[in-house]
């Protein structure tokens, strides 16, 4: 559990340290998502590996004819993350990846929209407070983004970040 002065870990770290399959795997990770550091990674890891732990227990509930109302609910709560689509099944969800989540953090979004020129650049522009979803700020870059939340995604109106002149919205072509 934990206390206020000691919250619970997050995470779990990988069980081999020194896996040189799983050091390269997390390196290009990093340079494509841009991580601060190795546990935002290991966050996501175990979040995916949560997901999929829920979805085998409801392929053993389906087993027994039971859960059809909590699959149901699960399928729905993913496809508001935009995770999954709308007729997925339990296997669907299972055979979601790292990427898949990834691609749904706020600093990818970012970057992919074109609203930042790096990776980094756009963590910068988050936790700088740039952005925001909807009408509200947001300072995370690990923010997972919601399927309404995709065309939400703007410059803050008080950030000088949003007029068009701001040297940082400048495209490549024109420096």
């Amino acid at each position: 559990m934990g206390t206020s002065k000691r919250p619970s870990k997050k995470y779990k770290p990988p069980l081999k340290v020194w896996d040189k399959a799983r050091i390269d795997r997390d390196k290009e990770f990093r340079k494509v998502y841009g991580f601060k550091n190795k546990r935002e990674l290991w966050k996501v890891e175990s979040k995916l590996r949560g997901i999929r732990m829920r979805a085998r227990d409801l392929v053993g509930l389906k087993a027994l004819n039971l859960g059809q109302e909590e699959e149901r609910a699960f399928i729905s709560s993913l496809n508001s993350q935009g995770l999954v689509k709308e007729d997925a099944s339990v296997d669907d969800v299972l055979d979601l990846t790292l990427q898949n989540l990834l691609d749904r953090r706020l600093q990818t979004f970012v970057f992919k929209k074109g609203m930042a020129r790096s990776i980094r650049e756009a963590r910068q522009l988050i936790v700088h407070r740039h952005i925001v979803v909807g009408d509200k700020v947001v300072d995370t870059p690990s923010y997972m983004v919601k399927r309404d939340d995709n065309e939400k995604i703007a410059f803050s109106v008080r950030s000088p970040v949003s007029s068009e002149s701001h040297p940082i919205r400048a495209k490549k072509g024109e420096q």
